[in-house]
């Protein structure tokens, strides 16, 4: 396949899981704002968001303070936010249409279809009206398009280019949800326990990375920092896991490999067998925020070598719109 090719089919999908990942973060945000809470801390979990995508510094460029309609704005309809939700669906569609031919019809019509009635809501005035619901189905299109691609495309190098976006682009973001609120329960709990039972806190963030049912089903009793942390970063039966991410990236790097891409599946298959040799323990003792910063900094060094030794090199171009 040519890279370009495969560059776009990549970006595509990481872009629609982008999307869908920015929306989930969004809704707990959104959540967690209805929940009894100072003026000061709710302020910093609407800049936590922020800092998520490290837009902090681009949104006080443009916002003279942090609210939740700013925010909601800048990481949803903010045209001139290249990680907000609606650029993220166009330059999906983009890339999409740049090589529709290597993709099937079903898929090419979901992503723009997607694209067409995301700006139709937008315009009706959806984030004020019922962001909720706009995040929901923000979410259920990405779920879409990776049933279409799933179940039509043919299982060459194209379906792999596609699912390896998929997976690259999730381990990221719920590494960065994960970072973000983790760090914010520490300052949280000395601080402001008064106001908002632990419950409904690390219920959202389950919710948020559809994990809560999942959670029930593997521990079945009271929610802890410890047990979420297990779910989403060991836990291999659960799909949105890191180290399940992991383990689809690694067998993705094996059917793609070439002569030049060794050391990114080495690097790849490294991070794997260190996260399965781990307990949820050693993480806490090393330190969640150091562990997870130090685990988003070889996933990006991942995500170059990807792209230096299968794509197009990281310019400016359709994948960055």
């Amino acid at each position: 396949m040519l890279s370009r090719t495969a560059d776009h089919l990549y970006w595509m999908s990481r872009y629609t899981e982008r999307a869908e990942n920015t929306a989930r973060m969004l809704d707990v945000s959104w959540q967690m704002s209805l929940l009894p809470q100072s003026e000061q801390a709710a302020q910093a979990a609407w800049r936590a968001m922020l800092e998520i995508s490290e837009l902090t510094n681009s949104f006080d460029q443009k916002y003279r303070e942090v609210t939740p309609a700013n925010v909601l704005s800048y990481m949803t309809q903010d045209m001139d936010n290249p990680s907000s939700i609606m650029s993220c669906l166009r330059a999906a569609r983009e890339n999409a249409r740049a090589v529709r031919g290597a993709m099937t019809t079903d898929l090419w019509e979901t992503v723009n279809a997607t694209w067409l009635d995301a700006q139709r809501q937008i315009s009706q005035g959806v984030l004020k009206i019922a962001p909720m619901d706009f995040f929901e189905w923000v979410k259920l299109r990405s779920n879409q398009s990776r049933g279409v691609h799933i179940g039509t495309m043919m299982r060459d190098e194209a379906f792999h280019f596609i699912t390896l976006g998929i997976f690259i682009e999730r381990a990221d973001n719920v590494a960065r949800l994960l970072d973000v609120k983790f760090l914010a329960a520490s300052q949280y709990m000395d601080a402001d326990l008064e106001h908002v039972e632990d419950f409904y806190y690390w219920a959202a963030i389950l919710r948020s990375l559809s994990a809560f049912e999942n959670y029930r089903m593997m521990y079945r009793n009271a929610i802890t920092p410890e047990r979420v942390a297990d779910l989403m970063i060991l836990s291999r039966r659960n799909p949105r896991s890191l180290v399940a991410c992991l383990e689809q990236i690694v067998e993705l790097l094996t059917r793609l490999r070439n002569a030049s891409s060794a050391r990114a599946e080495h690097d790849a298959r490294a991070l794997l067998a260190r996260f399965r040799d781990m307990e949820i323990e050693e993480i806490f003792d090393e330190g969640m925020h150091d562990f997870l910063g130090q685990f988003l900094v070889k996933i990006n060094q991942l995500a170059l070598d990807i792209s230096e030794h299968f794509l197009v090199p990281l310019q400016p171009s359709i994948k960055s719109a």
